[in-house]
């Protein structure tokens, strides 16, 4: 998107919270408290007492992600937040880049998402957009750890180690099984902009009300699927404790840690029970608003990360696609 096309356009400012759909709730509930997210029951109909949902908060007090039950793990919408002023050129975006506009099913729809719209993205992904307060930051937090000098100890016993808890979460990424359509599409449609890809394999973009180097990415593959969902913590020791905290909950699958090109951003990736991860991710770039960012395309190599340990079949397998036949 030149700079002319988005003078004239509106973009949404900040991704609101995601919301999956997952066979067990317990299952959820264990796997993101143990992940250090604060975890609030939603009960409904069925049987007494029973969690029907739950909302996933940070340590910001928002509510970033909503857990359903569902026959089996999969995205069930993405809810984007906008200036009250762009709502209505949002929608008209949408339209003309051919999204298809949408009722929700009201047993899924949150109170709050009554108001705006909702569209069906050319993969099949459910999306809302509503007005709302922007919650994705506004500038680069520094990370927490200081400089030690001499003559001080830079660490503790582990008898101190607290629990790690995000402060807010970063960035989706999801399957699609054409990047550089989801690219234009989430330009002319969200206003979002490209940070950098790697060719149709991986893709990153931000928003451009000021933003982490990227909101949502989209990987390639044969089919959609949520992939991962990133949690922004405090630094590197906090990416490191929180891959001992989640070994230490019975969750050992994963990848890292290690150290992005594409973002900067220091990472530990953990399976969840549906094959699908949650990352604890420190550092990230971010695009300030009005910044143009030097959107590059890099080579596969740099498409995963600088250093680290070698990336697991299972990271980059999609689930979602495991009973769709092959191409």
């Amino acid at each position: 998107m030149n700079e002319e096309t988005a003078r004239d356009s509106a973009a949404i400012h900040s991704l609101d919270h995601f919301a999956l759909k997952v066979p067990s709730v317990d299952d959820a509930r264990h796997f993101y408290s143990a992940f250090g997210l604060g975890v609030r029951s939603i009960v409904g109909d069925g049987p007494a007492g029973s969690a029907t949902e739950l909302e996933l908060i940070a340590s910001d007090g928002h509510r970033w992600g909503r857990i359903l039950k569902g026959p089996k793990k999969a995205l069930a919408y993405l809810a984007f937040t906008c200036f009250e002023g762009d709502l209505a050129m949002l929608e008209r975006q949408v339209r003309d880049a051919g999204g298809r506009i949408c009722e929700h099913d009201s047993r899924e729809t949150a109170q709050r998402l009554l108001t705006g719209f909702w569209f069906v993205d050319p993969d099949g992904n459910v999306i809302h957009v509503g007005v709302g307060p922007k919650t994705s930051p506004i500038e680069k937090r520094a990370m927490g750890r200081p400089e030690v000098v001499a003559n001080r100890r830079g660490s503790h016993p582990r008898s101190e180690s607290r629990i790690v808890r995000p402060r807010r979460l970063s960035h989706i990424l999801l399957f699609t099984p054409d990047t550089l359509r989801a690219i234009d599409f989430y330009e002319r449609a969200l206003g979002l902009r490209l940070s950098d890809r790697s060719g149709d394999i991986i893709a990153f973009m931000h928003g451009a009300h000021g933003s982490d180097h990227h909101l949502v990415a989209f990987a390639k593959s044969i089919a959609k699927g949520f992939h991962h969902v990133a949690w922004d913590v405090d630094g590197i020791d906090e990416v490191g404790a929180g891959s001992a905290q989640m070994t230490e909950a019975g969750y050992t699958k994963g990848w890292g840690t290690g150290r992005h090109v594409l973002g900067s951003n220091y990472f530990h990736y953990v399976m969840d029970p549906w094959g699908s991860f949650s990352e604890y991710s420190a550092d990230i770039d971010f695009v300030s608003a009005g910044h143009t960012w030097p959107a590059g395309d890099f080579p596969p190599e740099d498409s995963l990360y600088l250093w680290g340990p070698e990336v697991p079949p299972y990271f980059i397998h999609n689930t979602e696609a495991d009973n769709l036949p092959q191409p």
